[in-house]
């Protein structure tokens, strides 16, 4: 078992992202660590293992001799109260100090400054989550780039081959989608795009990576591509709608991801949808690093 360093007392936030992590250690005036790194071996379905992993994490980040007095963690993957309790549980054992394990989205609200609001993910995949008046963690979505996640980099990528694959069976030529993705994807023609789809060895970041594509295609003026964009738009504004049907809150939605803010098509296509479909809800980009609300939630710890 660890002990906290004497001195101010030092809170550890991380959040870990499905391919990088972000690790921010401060005391109440103070930072003293800020780490980025890829995720990878991040496993948590294995609650001793990725325990090991964050423990490895923090004795990297941290100086010599320095021990954290709380620690806050948002997973990516971590999809379930149950499964964070876990990895909870197995890092306080390891680190012998008080742990917080939330899923990754969850750190969007706390790094916004606000107690409580939706937080909405579209990075590579998409996921929404809230919390209901009692306090329980609900999530939607975020089941992956071959079942799920629209209105992410890789549901963005699908649906666009299957636009593009189903314009080729209508007998359309050719534009300027199925063009980009032809190329993108080194395949001779637009019918080997399927195959090219089912190859991919990390369907998510294979996938994801093509979707600057989409967007290319929809400025040159494929209609496709802009159908696509807007269909993923209305994708997002759902997740918020699912959440406000089971009884979360939802006048504040925290935006983050790599997908929706570094494209404003899509921004623009999901706040269009938010506002017919849930008009209490208040889009808010979020404009600091996701890890600022880890830091929050190891401080609450405090």
């Amino acid at each position: 078992m660890q002990e906290t360093s004497p001195g101010p007392p030092l809170a550890v936030g991380i959040d870990v992202g499905g391919t990088k992590t972000h690790l921010r250690a401060a005391t109440a005036d103070t930072a003293v660590a800020d780490l980025v790194r890829p995720s990878t071996g991040w496993r948590p379905h294995d609650p001793a293992a990725a325990a090991r992993w964050l423990a490895a994490l923090v004795a990297d980040a941290l100086p010599a001799g320095v021990r954290p007095a709380a620690v806050a963690v948002g997973g990516h993957a971590c999809e379930t109260p149950r499964q964070c309790a876990g990895i909870r549980a197995a890092l306080e054992q390891r680190l012998g100090v008080p742990a917080r394990v939330v899923g990754d989205a969850e750190l969007l609200v706390p790094a916004a400054g606000l107690d409580r609001g939706v937080g909405l993910v579209a990075g590579t995949g998409s996921v929404a989550v809230g919390t209901l008046p009692d306090g329980v963690p609900v999530q939607v979505g975020g089941w992956g780039a071959v079942l799920g996640d629209e209105g992410g980099a890789a549901g963005l990528v699908r649906e666009a081959a299957r636009a593009v694959l189903a314009a080729h069976d209508r007998g359309e030529a050719p534009d300027a989608l199925a063009r980009g993705l032809v190329e993108a994807f080194s395949v001779a023609e637009v019918p080997a795009l399927g195959d090219a789809l089912e190859a991919a060895s990390d369907v998510s970041a294979e996938w994801g990576r093509h979707s600057p594509v989409v967007f290319a295609a929809a400025g040159a003026g494929s209609f496709l591509a802009a159908a696509v964009i807007a269909d993923a738009g209305r994708a997002l504004a759902a997740l918020v709608g699912r959440l406000a049907v089971r009884g979360v809150v939802v006048d504040d939605v925290v935006v983050a991801g790599g997908t929706v803010l570094a494209q404003p098509p899509l921004y623009t296509a999901f706040t269009d949808a938010l506002a017919r479909s849930v008009p209490s809800a208040r889009p808010r980009p979020l404009r600091v690093p996701p890890v600022e609300g880890a830091l929050t939630l190891a401080r609450a710890l405090l």
